[in-house]
């Protein structure tokens, strides 16, 4: 007669589970998925005996299967051109802060300022029905705004950052944080307008699809020819902004027509390399030509002499975003756009001609 067949015992994965948490703070199972699904619905004290006994236990929640139980995730999505270049790093973190009280995450994605590369992006996060999606300016192709628009009439927010123009008769519906671009071109040209310069040139991104930068440009030469002043368009060379910046310096230097007197530039970092240089070739700055940068990057205040600025709202946009995007996702309307301030900064790189 054979043994009786020995049942064998399901093994468990070994980590702890919601029903650990639960008994550990004196709850109900349902008391604690409540809590890590919005913890404001549960009580102060029953919340900090839920957060104890997870620190206790060492209880990770299964976000995977609680975004298959209620058909969406805990991550907000954002897409962003560059995520190793400083002045989207303050934007990040305004963001990271700003989402770091609730339940929500930051998943980041970099576009490498591509418009198809972005799309693609969108395509796949459609798939994981993130909670929110944050985009870099209001260009994208047409398949990425079906994509928005679709997110959008899901019930999904969608925020456009770094952008804000004041004429919003190209607006596409989506809520927008960030300034106007155009007139902060008009601002950089007025400053050197006011200080008596005639002949003044800006050097342009060398990256097709930085349409900020470019709009910058056009603000710039809309004002300067609104004087009556002379201004030329250069475009800066891809690569390092530094070297490219540097490469720069002769171009404007030989610019036809009148002597260029003041330059400003896409970024602090073109605009730096073109101070060192000038400093190099022994040409006077301000005196021999006035420099004015955007970013304010801290090496634009090491430098001799100090570069003057467009002091953009970087950190402030992702900290707007994110509360914008937290009180449409517990209230329900479309996220609210907000135009921010910057700031022109005069240190030393500019004088009187």
């Amino acid at each position: 007669m054979n043994p009786d067949p020995i049942k064998r015992q399901r093994r468990g994965h070994g980590r702890p589970t919601l029903h650990d948490v639960a008994d550990a703070a004196g709850v109900t199972r349902i008391t604690v998925s409540r809590y890590i699904r919005q913890p404001t619905l549960v009580a102060e004290a029953t919340a900090l005996r839920i957060r104890e006994a997870i620190e206790q236990t060492g209880y990770v929640p299964n976000q995977q299967a609680g975004q298959l139980a209620s058909g969406a995730s805990r991550l907000v999505a954002a897409l962003i051109p560059n995520v190793g270049h400083s002045i989207f790093a303050e934007t990040i973190q305004g963001l990271t802060e700003g989402l770091r009280e609730s339940a929500y995450e930051l998943l980041l994605l970099s576009t490498g300022y591509s418009q198809e590369r972005e799309e693609e992006q969108l395509r796949v996060l459609t798939g994981w029905a993130p909670a929110a999606i944050v985009v870099t300016g209001r260009h994208h192709t047409l398949g990425a705004l079906r994509l928005l628009r679709d997110a959008q009439s899901a019930g999904i927010p969608v925020v456009e950052i770094w952008d804000h123009p004041t004429t919003r008769a190209d607006a596409d519906g989506f809520a927008q944080i960030g300034f106007d671009h155009f007139a902060v071109g008009e601002a950089m040209a007025r400053h050197l307008l006011a200080l008596g310069h005639t002949s003044l040139a800006y050097v342009d991104s060398g990256v097709a699809e930085d349409f900020r930068a470019h709009e910058r440009g056009e603000g710039f030469v809309a004002a300067v020819q609104a004087q009556g002043a002379r201004a030329t368009v250069l475009r800066a060379a891809m690569g390092d902004a530094f070297d490219a910046g540097r490469a720069v310096l002769p171009k404007i230097l030989a610019a036809k027509g009148a002597r260029v007197t003041a330059v400003a530039f896409a970024t602090d970092h073109l605009a730096c390399g073109a101070l060192m240089q000038a400093v190099r070739q022994g040409i006077a700055v301000p005196g021999q030509l006035a420099l004015l940068g955007f970013g304010d990057f801290p090496i634009g205040r090491q430098l001799e002499p100090p570069l003057s600025t467009v002091r953009p709202p970087t950190a402030d946009i992702g900290r707007v975003a994110a509360k914008a995007i937290l009180q449409s996702l517990a209230d329900g309307p479309e996220p609210s756009s907000r135009k921010l301030p910057y700031q022109l900064i005069e240190r030393a790189s500019t004088a009187a001609a």
